[in-house]
């Protein structure tokens, strides 16, 4: 917006009190972090309750009187920046302050003085903000913690404005897929089996409106999402329906995509189908023999899917991904913030969720088995992994976005050896795959180092190589070499499954470096190759 800040300033100076959205505070020097996140969160959500767009905090300004005093508080341009990417990693949803204004005005004493005015966003419709897991409010002038009946009016807010359920006035069942129908059918009957007959007769009017697919007969969002024609998409603008596969290699780079639109109830198994999931065998070292599973649960893709669908803000016009990359992970993304607000709380045994963003979708999803009851999904997904001793997902909320991460490998065999010996609870096990990740990407930042420094020593000693003997250039060489091959040994040891792209990747060598120490081992005796490139595993020859 075009704000004369200014102007503002001097708005909110002329105010004979402070209100619930408008809070002075001295801060001649500094102030508590945490006491400025608990305002930020008090301050977004009396602005929603108000029905204001925003909120102001202002430094260097006596809170009675409104008398100038001037504020120190993170003088430095950088470390005021720096605030709000601070602020955003401790909200719900990220939310952070629009605008920080550094302003100059004089005191009584005819000196200029630094005041700052934060402007801060009123919490999401629906979505009440918290600062560290807690929710604050105003009880006039004084910072409390948000009342039950003030977090549950916001919440309120989401219910009265579902776009999910909202009626289309035009559309009409000539809108919808045949195909879809007939699907629908079948996924209700299976969740249904004591309607069976009931369903074979209901026309499909009637089948529309009991399975809460449709609102009093008429066609709504949600019709159109899950059963609409592809070119009744139309109809739902600016809303976008497009799920969209991607295929990514090692190095980012896009191999292979496909869109797919309406009706999402077909589009859904088709995306399942283009992913590839092929068998993973690893060792745990109480068995000559290996371990095979599916490199992902297919259920636990279904639900992350169907999730991403039934989460979506199709406000933000924007489309569902599924990233596949071949080093073995999957990401599904879908615009809109997380609204339970961490991963954490949904995880605790106690957990209930109160409030959706397309309730009406939610449930008809859950009508058609789409998705497991509302509220459980996530947390089934997370016992899925646990149960399959693999790392648990990832979440990502930045940017107004929710980012899965599904990992289709292990990263450390011994996580995965605790799980299988010990039946840990969920929050032990997420606390150990935590720590197992930190390692494992402070492991492979440390070999990208090594290996730029590897690199440069390599191009160093290239342009100085007239320079140099023949027997320095050769001693290099074999140093290098010799901690490469017994690095590579060492993860054959452990893991005799590991593939030559895993290889690749864990010490960021060329795959035809790989080959190369490969061969090398081979002619030393010190490993072979049992069975065929693919399927087949590397043993170590013991001497």
């Amino acid at each position: 917006m075009n704000l004369d800040i200014n102007q503002k300033l001097d708005e909110l100076l002329s105010m004979k009190y402070e209100t619930e959205t408008v809070e002075f505070k001295e801060a001649k020097d500094n102030f508590s972090f945490d006491d400025l996140g608990k305002y930020f969160s008090a301050l977004s959500n009396e602005a929603n309750l108000h029905n204001e767009k925003y909120a102001w905090l202002v430094f260097g300004v006596e809170d009675k009187k409104h008398s100038i005093v001037g504020t120190n508080y993170r003088n430095d341009d950088k470390s005021l920046l720096a605030l709000k990417e601070e602020m955003g990693k401790q909200t719900t949803g990220n939310l952070t302050f629009i605008e920080i204004y550094k302003c100059f005005r004089k005191n009584k004493n005819n000196e200029e003085k630094r005041i700052l005015v934060f402007q801060i966003p009123a919490a999401p419709c629906g979505m009440p903000v918290a600062f560290k897991r807690m929710y604050y409010g105003r009880d006039g002038e004084a910072l409390v913690g948000l009342s039950i009946e003030k977090i549950e009016r916001i919440r309120a807010q989401n219910v009265t404005n579902d776009w999910s359920a909202q009626i289309i006035p035009n559309a009409t069942i000539e809108h919808l897929s045949k195909e879809a129908i007939l699907l629908a059918r079948k996924m209700y009957a299976e969740k249904n089996p004591h309607l069976t007959s009931d369903i074979e007769r209901w026309s499909d009017s009637t089948f529309l409106n009991n399975a809460r697919l449709t609102r009093e007969g008429k066609i709504t969002n949600t019709t159109i999402l899950l059963l609409g024609k592809p070119e009744s998409a139309d109809l739902i603008i600016p809303a976008l329906s497009q799920i969209t596969w991607i295929l990514k290699d090692r190095d980012g780079v896009v191999r292979d995509y496909e869109h797919f639109y309406c009706p999402f109830i077909v589009s859904a198994e088709k995306v399942q189908a283009k992913i590839r999931n092929l068998t993973y065998r690893y060792m745990t070292g109480d068995s000559i023999f290996p371990k095979e599973t599916l490199q992902y649960d297919p259920y636990i893709i279904r639900e992350a899917l169907n999730n991403a669908i039934a989460h979506q803000d199709y406000s933000k016009a924007g489309r569902i991904t599924v990233q596949e990359h071949e080093d073995d992970y999957l990401i599904f993304c879908n615009c809109g913030d997380f609204i339970p607000g961490s991963i954490e709380n949904v995880l605790k045994a106690e957990y209930s969720a109160s409030n959706y963003r397309n309730p009406f979708l939610a449930t008809a999803m859950v009508n058609l088995n789409m998705i497991d009851t509302v509220g459980s999904g996530i947390l089934k997904m997370f016992l899925a992994q646990k149960k399959r001793c693999f790392p648990l997902p990832d979440y990502d909320f930045s940017n107004h976005e929710v980012r899965m991460k599904l990992y289709g490998k292990l990263l450390d065999i011994n996580y995965t050896k605790r799980l299988l010996n010990e039946d840990l609870p969920l929050s032990e096990v997420f606390e150990l795959d935590r720590k197992q990740k930190k390692e494992f990407n402070s492991h492979r930042n440390d070999t990208v180092k090594e290996q730029v420094k590897v690199n440069t020593v390599e191009k160093s000693s290239e342009k100085s190589s007239q320079k140099s003997s023949q027997k320095s250039d050769l001693k290099s060489d074999l140093k290098s070499s010799l901690k490469s091959d017994l690095k590579i040994l060492e993860m054959i040891r452990n893991n005799p499954y590991i593939t030559i792209p895993e290889l690749c990747e864990q010490t960021v060598m060329s795959r035809s470096g790989i080959k190369k120490v490969l061969g090398k081992l081979k002619n030393k005796n010190l490993i072979r190759r049992i069975g065929p490139d693919k399927g087949g595993h590397w043993e170590i020859i013991e001497k």
